[in-house]
């Protein structure tokens, strides 16, 4: 039995020490890395619009369709466009004009880009194409622009642009979707282009 006890104590101190030796640290050093909370707040990139964020139809008087624009953006109207923002982001409506023919992408890459080129500051990487939406075929123009400087700091930012032309009847209504560069907001554009109605 004596002869045991020595041998007996040499297992539990291997054991002890390989327990030790799973519960250390990791190879970099540095303390353990925290769990990730899946209760925590979700963090988003700039100018990304909620998940939850609502949407309520705009009608402009007399304009002939209507619109899905995001619930509780501040609303400002100029040089026959009405603009809605919220922080970093912004959805342009504008008046319908009178057109001959339905807009293409060779049309806009033709005329709108480089008119768009004089006119917008930082236009940069500009594509056309034509895409499918509720309302009928649509031209997407998507651009990088400079934003207007900060009210406070006077920096600017880049935008990520989209401009959507769509057509009816010689009516051409133009809306243009902007936002920071990187911020994924697909769905939420995707609910305002898709939700144009045309009324008469």
């Amino acid at each position: 039995m004596n002869r045991l006890a020595p041998l007996a104590a040499a297992a539990l101190s291997a054991a002890a020490l390989l327990a030790a030796g799973c519960g250390g640290s990791s190879s970099g050093g540095g303390p353990p890395s925290k769990p990730v909370d899946p209760n925590g707040p979700e963090v988003s990139p700039p100018g990304d619009i909620p998940d939850n964020q609502a949407f309520v139809a705009y009608a402009p008087a007399g304009a002939g369709f209507t619109v899905k624009v995001p619930e509780g953006w501040a609303r400002t109207t100029a040089a026959g466009a009405t603009t809605f923002t919220d922080k970093l982001n912004s959805i342009t409506v504008a008046r319908p004009t009178a057109a001959a023919k339905p807009p293409t992408a060779a049309n806009a890459t033709a005329t709108e880009i480089p008119r768009l080129a004089k006119t917008v500051t930082g236009f940069a990487g500009a594509r056309a194409s034509t895409v499918a939406r509720t309302a009928g075929p649509a031209v997407r123009i998507t651009y990088l622009a400079d934003s207007a400087p900060d009210a406070v700091t006077g920096k600017t930012r880049r935008n990520a642009v989209e401009r959507y032309e769509f057509f009816r009847s010689g009516k051409r209504v133009v809306l243009t979707l902007s936002g920071p560069k990187g911020a994924d907001n697909v769905d939420p554009w995707r609910i305002v282009t898709d939700s144009l109605r045309w009324t008469r």
